[in-house]
Order: structure tokens, then sequence, then C-alpha cells
């Protein structure tokens, strides 16, 4: 019978361990150049797609400023964290990507490490997995917004202020948000219950002061709009409509890069021409 209950409960583990999730093998951080960092562990991500920088209409101060900075981080010299804030669908994000995978193309060692938000709370820990390796990395934090919470907070600002957790120096952020301060208007902390409600806020939006270069996205306008349709259009050989881009937008109720980004997917579809995946 002893037998018989031991080989059951061996059969139980194994059937436990087949059918439980696999975790992916932890990353070399020396090699590759496009990582994500979930759940305390680093892997390696496929290249996103990402347009040429040429594309970026009526960001152009924001893309030129980003990829200076970008530059000098790569080569070593002096560089900012960096916040791009503002409305959504201007580019912030896939910005990022775009002028990392420029910075490949021309033959920079450098890498990009995407952090959910949800593992923000983890970044001690991936800075001291990157602590003393001699490379040069981004660690990108998208659609970064906080409830007010104080902890988290208080825990990002030391990451980026310095100390016992701070980034290690090949490491800087960017950060997207659509808010300007990473925080909701109305403070969660700046309450009735509050005894110092407007040292509370000020604490909160301090934050954002912690990043040496911030680039505001602001809603385009048509002619922008219009320019980024037709920038599109050009670089994927498609024929293009203006009326059309603006049917398009106005039954979406919105203009922006994003929109226009779909107007193009349309076009291609409809002309039978394949896009970059």
């Amino acid at each position: 019978m002893t037998d018989d209950l031991t080989r059951i409960a061996t059969a139980l583990e194994a059937l436990a361990a087949a059918l439980a999730p696999q975790r992916p093998p932890v990353a070399d951080a020396l090699h590759g150049h496009w990582f994500v960092w979930s759940q305390g562990r680093l892997a390696t991500a496929p290249a996103p797609r990402v347009s040429g920088l040429s594309l970026y209409k009526g960001v152009d101060a924001q893309r030129d400023a980003l990829l200076e900075n970008s530059r000098r981080h790569a080569h070593g010299l002096p560089a900012h964290d960096v916040l791009l804030w503002g409305s959504r669908g201007m580019g912030k994000s896939s910005l990022v990507r775009a002028v990392h995978g420029a910075l490949l193309t021309d033959g920079e060692d450098v890498a990009l490490i995407q952090v959910a938000r949800s593992d923000v709370a983890g970044l001690a820990g991936l800075f001291a997995a990157l602590s003393g390796i001699e490379r040069r990395f981004t660690v990108f934090l998208d659609d970064l917004a906080f409830d007010g919470s104080s902890a988290e907070v208080h825990a990002l600002r030391a990451l980026l202020d310095g100390g016992v957790e701070a980034r290690p120096e090949g490491v800087r952020l960017a950060v997207t948000s659509n808010r300007r301060h990473l925080l909701p208007g109305q403070m969660a902390g700046a309450d009735a219950d509050d005894p110092n409600p407007r040292d509370t806020r000020d604490d909160h939006l301090a934050l954002a002061d912690r990043f040496g270069l911030r680039l505001g996205f602001h809603a385009c306008d048509q002619e922008t709009y219009l320019a980024i349709c037709a920038g599109y259009a050009a670089a994927y050989g498609l024929a293009y409509d203006p009326q059309a881009a603006l049917t398009w937008a106005a039954g979406r109720g919105a203009r922006s890069g994003r929109v226009a980004w779909q107007f193009t997917v349309e076009s291609a579809g409809e002309q039978g021409i394949s896009l970059p995946a």
C-alpha cells in the first residue's frame, strides 16, 4: 500500500510540473537588444515594428531631442532620464522604440528593456541585475501613471535620486505617460484627513522633476494629421486621398498619429499593398 501511495504521489507531482506554466529562462543582458522585465526575470523579446524617424511629423523637436539624448547615452556621455507626456496616440511609445531602432541601425550597442506598469515595484531588482554590466541600457516604462500611492512615488523617486538602490550608471529611464506629472489632478493623499495637503501634493508632483528631459506631445491639428498621413503614403507607395483621411478621422472623433496609421492600414488593405509586420 505504501509503495502504491508513493507512486501515486510521484505521478501527481510529475503531472503538476508538466501542467505548470513554464517561465522563460533568464536572458543574458550582454546579448540582444530588446528585452522585457516581468515578475523579476529578464527575457529577450522579438524586435518590434518601428517606423522611420522621418515619419514623425509635428513632433520634430521632441524626436530630435530624444535622439540626441539617447545617442549621448549610447556613447557613455552624460544623458537624462526622459519623460514623454501628453495626448494619446501622438507617438510617444513608438518614438522610444523608433529611436532605439535607429541607434541599432547606426551600429550602437545599446539595449532597451520594457517594464510593465505592474512590475514597476520590481525596478530595484532589475537595477541590481544590471549592476556591474558594462553596457548601456534604456529602461522603458510605458503608459505610466500612479494613483497617488506615496509608497510607489517614493520608491521611484529614490531610484531616480540615487542611493543604495539607485539605477546603475549605464542605465537611463524613458517613461511615457498621458499625465504631465504622472499623477491624477486630484491627489489621493490630499484629502480632508491630510494635515498638510499642500506638502503632500508638492511631494507627489516633484516626481516629474526627477526627469532631466521632459517632452510634451500635444493633439495635432488638421495640417499635421494630413502631413502624417501623406508621409505614410509616400513611405509605403500608397495612393493618397486627403479627403478620405479627413473622413476617417472624423469617424473616430480624433486626429492623431495613431489614427493616421490606422487610416494607412485601411488604405493599404484597399489597395492590396502589404505593410511591414
